[in-house]
């Protein structure tokens, strides 16, 4: 007789469905609103003709709501080869979504994916000007959007429109908040003000050029030396990291990307990541080489909390999101402070 000597297969512990990265620690502690499920598509493709090709978007939103508020989100240069463009900063731009929000993501023609070159225009390899002209683009044409992207046909509000930018990107998102250059001979001294567009946040953003002091060896070749603060009047919120020493852009350490809060009117806030660096935690994509030695699912999911946070108030101001967040964020100064001023 053959006796069986298998035990008996034990019942699996199952475990609460997670809403969030299982090693976001006290960043959990921050409140947010029901996520949702997201709903994207990408590319859409817009006609431009005084472009050197057409622009290429990718857009996000919830697969639910009405009257869903806007985020043009303005990628960074970086050394990653594809997350300069529409196919990155998926840690933002979905969590933004899924949380109430429709993300644009344009492909600017400084992208890598897009490998322009001073040949093909004077303007590269940063194209800090046309970057602007992207977003003014799509703003005129969210009737064309809604076209390409059936799902968010009517649900969206076009009196609520944000603008978050990460590096370069955050210069982009200073002009259209009124940020300009100091140079009259260049296109940069114009304001590029975009009176559609209601708040902004600036992430790891290059600071005022103080023509060339302190600037780093790449950005001494840019318009970058000319910009000044000066002029944002804009609401918006600045996001450093305190360890962000990016030397591709400054010599002045983390300070630097803190210019566009010290150096503009009001009312600003300024969110300081503590021991963040120039990836904020990983904001531009999951583990990647922009955020090699800085990621981190605590810091990064601080920083989706709080900058949406900042936006759902900056546009309903009657929403109290960002006083909520900002009295959670107190009781955990190991993730980072804000400091706000009128």
């Amino acid at each position: 007789m053959t006796v069986d000597k298998t035990s008996p297969k034990k019942p699996t512990v199952r475990r609460a469905n997670l809403p969030d990265h299982a090693l976001i620690g006290d960043a959990a502690k921050l409140p947010i609103n029901a996520t949702q499920p997201v709903i994207s598509m990408s590319p859409l493709v817009l006609p431009a003709p005084d472009r050197i090709m057409d622009l290429h978007l990718r857009v996000s939103a919830p697969v639910t709501g009405e009257n869903l508020p806007l985020i043009l989100l303005s990628h960074g240069q970086g050394p990653s080869n594809n997350l300069s463009s529409l196919n990155g900063y998926a840690p933002i731009a979905n969590f933004w979504a899924s949380h109430g929000f429709v993300v644009i993501q344009p492909t600017h023609l400084g992208s890598r994916s897009l490998n322009l070159t001073i040949q093909d225009d004077p303007e590269a390899p940063w194209f800090l000007e046309s970057r602007v002209a992207d977003c003014k683009l799509i703003l005129d044409e969210l009737n064309q959007i809604e076209t390409l992207f059936p799902n968010i046909k009517g649900r969206l509000d076009r009196e609520r429109i944000a603008v978050v930018g990460h590096s370069g990107g955050g210069h982009t998102a200073s002009r259209l908040l009124g940020a300009r250059g100091t140079n009259p001979s260049l296109k940069s001294f114009e304001t590029a003000r975009e009176p559609r567009i209601k708040a902004g946040v600036l992430l790891a953003s290059p600071g005022d050029g103080r023509n060339g002091d302190g600037m780093g060896p790449a950005a001494l070749n840019t318009e970058l030396i000319y910009h000044s603060h000066a002029d944002m009047s804009a609401p918006a919120m600045v996001v450093i990291g305190d360890q962000d020493g990016f030397p591709f852009l400054t010599t002045r350490g983390a300070e630097y990307h803190a210019d566009a809060y010290h150096h503009s009117p009001g009312p600003k806030s300024l969110l300081t990541v503590k021991d963040g660096k120039h990836g904020l935690g990983g904001v531009s994509g999951y583990d990647v080489a922009e955020a090699t030695d800085d990621e981190s699912p605590e810091r990064l999911a601080m920083v989706q909390r709080m900058t949406w946070a900042y936006l759902r108030t900056a546009l309903y101001p009657d929403d109290q999101a960002w006083s909520e967040a900002r009295a959670a964020l107190k009781a955990l100064p190991h993730l980072g402070a804000v400091e706000d001023r009128v």
